[in-house]
């Protein structure tokens, strides 16, 4: 039989005590989510499919998750994601207190970012020709809409939708086939995006920050809403963009040509893979909210190798916010992209062969479940004396006594 390490290579290096803290973990996992499955057959496929999506197959897909767990067909699997009876939203909902209460941080980030899922043919509900950022190109695929969490103790994926272009909500009888709702109507991504903010919000996620790209920083709407609820955020935003400063309104490409060689700052927006990620940094002041303690910033970062590449962000933040905070945050999408790059990866985000919308929702909830078990297992498995220099956007390792004592748990 293929030791816990051969069968799960995600989890790295294991010794006895992880062994049995995963044991613990995976354990407290379907406590959490087998409530939601009232039938004996869907609690079976759906703890196959849990475990499947944590194995070492290279393809998550209904036939090898089935194999995983030892069905010889994957109609079992093909059900749970189809015809079963299971509310999706109920499942990611618990899935979100589940990581709060092990990641929650009032310092957290809830970053926004889409990602793509290239898909042949037309039959997969929301796939057209579309740009993918995934892909760097315009491909057949279908786009999610994401909200992460991220804070000192780790990231995982929080909230997702899928995107519907209008090709596709304009034609009711194609949505009805793939099992859209009926209300269903278009939705740009920062509609979707604000939505996903508010559940968050509702819920009473605890964060300070929201940064995300420009297709999000540059609809005004959604830095009203945030500014409409104290929350603080960094947002990227096109040099198409206006800005009001010094009394009158400017375009961020004009802000940007005029800037002065003097007065840069030189910061670590955080650690790559290669290292800190060091920029030269600028911001300046924009038209002071109504809220007499918070500021705007027109915040830009400069290229060291190429002084021409500017990328230029909205700060929206308490007065007293330094430039290095703002740096600091400013870098954290890092972690929503580091996000989609391991749940694909590890867990099948992207392996689905589903077609419905019904079919995404479920499987796509199912593997942020397995993924936000893997943080949360990461978390609890470092030792403290390998931590770093703790920056909020650097998780800092703990002990498993630690992790457990910080949330009242039980150390036995």
């Amino acid at each position: 039989m293929a030791s816990r390490q051969e069968q799960y290579p995600a989890l790295g290096a294991l010794t006895l005590e992880t062994v049995r803290e995963w044991s613990l973990w995976l354990t407290a996992v379907e406590r959490w989510l087998m409530p939601h499955l009232a039938r004996r057959e869907a609690r079976h496929h759906a703890w196959a499919s849990i475990r499947g999506l944590l194995s070492p197959v290279e393809r998550k897909n209904g036939w090898q998750l089935a194999a995983v767990h030892g069905d010889a067909t994957p109609d079992g699997i093909q059900h749970l994601w189809g015809r079963a009876r299971w509310d999706a939203a109920a499942v990611r909902d618990d899935r979100r207190a589940y990581l709060v209460q092990s990641l929650g941080d009032p310092h957290a980030v809830l970053v926004l970012d889409a990602t793509g899922f290239l898909k042949k043919g037309q039959q997969s509900v929301g796939v057209t020709r579309q740009y993918s950022g995934t892909a760097g190109r315009v491909e057949n695929c279908q786009i999610g809409v994401f909200l992460a969490y991220a804070s000192v103790h780790g990231h995982a994926l929080l909230d997702r939708a899928l995107y519907l272009p209008k090709v596709w909500t304009d034609n009711r009888a194609r949505c009805a086939h793939a099992g859209v709702p009926a209300e269903q109507l278009f939705a740009t991504k920062p509609h979707l995006a604000r939505h996903r903010l508010q559940r968050a919000c509702d819920a009473g996620v605890p964060a300070t920050w929201v940064p995300g790209e420009s297709v999000y920083g540059d609809d005004r709407r959604l830095r009203v809403w945030l500014e409409e609820r104290d929350h603080a955020y960094v947002m990227a935003v096109s040099g198409k963009e206006y800005v009001w400063r010094a009394g009158r309104q400017h375009q961020v490409k004009s802000v940007l040509a005029a800037l002065v060689t003097e007065g840069w700052e030189r910061l670590s927006a955080g650690d790559g893979a290669k290292g800190p990620r060091w920029y030269d940094w600028m911001w300046l002041p924009l038209a002071a909210p109504w809220q007499p303690d918070w500021r705007r910033w027109l915040l830009v970062r400069r290229s060291l190798s190429d002084p021409t590449a500017l990328t230029a962000y909205i700060v929206f933040a308490p007065h007293a916010t330094t430039l290095a905070t703002v740096v600091q945050v400013a870098g954290s999408r890092w972690t929503i992209e580091q996000s989609f790059e391991e749940a694909k990866g590890e867990v099948g985000l992207d392996h689905y062969e589903v077609r419905s919308w019904t079919g995404w929702y479920r499987h796509i909830t199912l593997a942020m479940w397995a993924y936000a078990f893997l943080t949360v297992l990461r978390a609890v498995q470092r030792p403290m004396e390998e931590a770093p220099k703790k920056t909020w956007s650097q998780p800092t390792p703990s002990s498993v006594a630690a992790f457990k004592a910080a949330r009242g748990l039980r150390c036995d």
